[in-house]
């Protein structure tokens, strides 16, 4: 009875899934368990699924962030095998209480034997048929042990036999009495076990066989990725080779278009110090000749002193006669010089850069949905327009519009002081101040009111005072930024309103722009 109970324990401890004992059992939450290195195979199987089925009822169990070493420990069954470990394997065929312990095992009667025993088992006439196995080689792990399973209803009987219906190991007496009916069908243990051996011997060869079949399909895998990693490589060696030239061509290209905007604006430079040159000593000579004579403080009386002040006198006199400055000569050098300009070849090839070209006039019609009011170049280089409909629209130099401002506000005038701070006139002649940001100063002007001034226009100049002309009243009045009264009045008579204006903005050189 102990030793049907030994084996039926034995049994007991042993994985459903690899068939050797527990290591590290592991319970899953239908109450099965298993080995944690058989879950940890089964879990990779089914990837990154963080649910286990149970091979056996099917169940699912959730596995904390894919680690089945969270999963609870069986540790009675842990303790139960360390103890089992730590028992001698005894002689099962000695009738005796005190038991020797096992050398040997029989596969084919299933049983121990000790020494003496395994004499006498060595001297049966079919011994010489039967596999024995040495203790220590099955304890060392070498071989594995087939032993014959002992019925838990019979337990001295051994499960001989296998219903393929109810998928059962049973004894002779088991099957007698339950696996006769119809749609039994039972046969030799020994016989499912050759057949179930050798369906799992096909199941290893076509597994080899695919597994080399996934085996050089990942090595292709690798192989394609070695193709396209070397393609990478050279794709990235080409193109930071057509940098580096393509930055060698800029360097030499930006080089040469420096140098041509150079002579060019130095062409212009020359001409301005020359005419600078001829100025500055037109203006030297007659300053001297000036503080000569209309510094004296006597009157010369002598002959020599009157000599020497008629010939200084005459001096004076001639230079006096030379022409006022003529400012068109430097005009017309100055817009060869300010019509120089870096066209890029946008969309065209930017490699090339672009190429230096002189600016040409041309007509840029404006948009006509609401009325000009003003329109007045802002220091970056773009144009603003006051609608009378209110805002202001901020264009380019090639009339394309970039922003609208002040659309809340009825613009009659626009200025610009030269920290690019706006100067707004409106319908009732008041004048605001503007960051660039467009955030409102508070700083009053006093203006005249349209009752008293009429219709009123705006400028400013390069001392950021501001102008404010008035139709009705006949004048202008000069403020400060600092806002309060005007700081003088110049009269005005003859102001009225143009109906076609044709301006030339100087911060665009040759661009007209026409408004009817």
């Amino acid at each position: 009875m102990a030793d049907a109970l030994q084996n039926i324990i034995a049994q007991s401890l042993e994985c459903p899934v690899c068939l050797n004992t527990f290591t590290d059992p592991k319970i899953l939450s239908c109450s099965h368990t298993y080995c944690k290195t058989c879950l940890d195979n089964l879990l990779v199987y089914h990837g990154k699924d963080q649910m286990l089925r149970c091979p056996v009822c099917r169940a699912e169990t959730q596995v904390p962030n894919q680690e089945v070493s969270k999963l609870p420990a069986s540790l009675a069954l842990k303790s139960l095998i360390e103890d089992m470990k730590t028992q001698y394997q005894l002689c099962t065929n000695c009738k005796s209480q005190d038991k020797p312990q096992a050398t040997v095992y029989c596969q084919d009667c299933g049983k121990y034997f000790c020494s003496t025993c395994h004499n006498k088992h060595s001297q049966w006439p079919d011994f010489i048929t039967h596999e024995v196995l040495a203790m220590n080689e099955i304890e060392s792990g070498k071989v594995s042990v087939r032993r014959y399973r002992k019925c838990r209803k019979h337990p001295k009987e051994d499960e001989e036999c296998f219903c393929v219906d109810c998928r059962r190991f049973a004894c002779f007496r088991c099957v007698v009495m339950e696996h006769t009916k119809e749609g039994h069908w039972v046969i030799e243990a020994a016989v499912y076990e050759s057949n179930h051996m050798k369906s799992i011997e096909d199941l290893k060869s076509k597994a080899d066989k695919k597994r080399s079949c996934f085996k050089k399909y990942i090595e292709f895998i690798d192989e394609q990725k070695d193709h396209v990693a070397n393609v990478q490589k050279q794709c990235t060696d080409d193109i930071n080779k057509a940098f580096e030239e393509s930055v060698r061509q800029l360097t030499n290209k930006k080089e040469i278009l420096i140098g041509e905007v150079k002579d060019r604006i130095e062409g212009v430079k020359k001409e301005l110090d020359k005419m600078k040159k001829s100025a500055v000593e037109h203006f030297t000579h007659l300053t001297t000749i000036a503080d000569v004579v209309t510094n004296r403080t006597k009157i010369p009386s002598d002959m020599d002193a009157l000599a020497a002040h008629d010939t200084l006198c005459q001096d004076l006199q001639e230079a006096l006669k030379q022409e006022d400055p003529d400012y068109k000569q430097p005009r017309q050098s100055s817009k060869k010089g300010k019509s120089v300009t870096f066209k890029r070849n946008v969309g065209i090839d930017e490699i090339a850069l672009g190429k230096i070209v002189n600016t040409v006039a041309k007509n840029i019609a404006l948009p006509t949905k609401d009325s000009m009011n003003a329109m007045v170049g802002t220091h970056d280089g773009r144009m603003a327009v006051g609608c009378r409909g209110g805002g202001v629209e901020i264009f380019s130099a090639d009339g394309l519009l970039k922003q609208k401002v002040f659309k809340d506000v009825n613009i009659r005038e626009i200025g610009f002081l030269s920290d690019d701070r706006y100067v707004l006139l409106d319908g009732l002649n008041n004048i605001t101040l503007y960051t660039p940001e467009l955030t409102k100063l508070n700083v009053m002007f006093e203006t005249l009111s349209h009752d008293v001034g009429g219709f009123s226009n705006l400028t400013t100049d390069c001392d950021d005072q501001i102008y404010v002309s008035y139709w009705k009243a006949k004048k202008i009045r000069v403020f400060s930024p600092a806002g309060g009264k005007a700081i003088r009045e110049i009269p005005c008579d003859g102001y009225g309103l143009n109906t076609k204006i044709t301006i030339m903005i100087n911060w665009s050189p040759f661009l007209v722009i026409q408004y009817d």
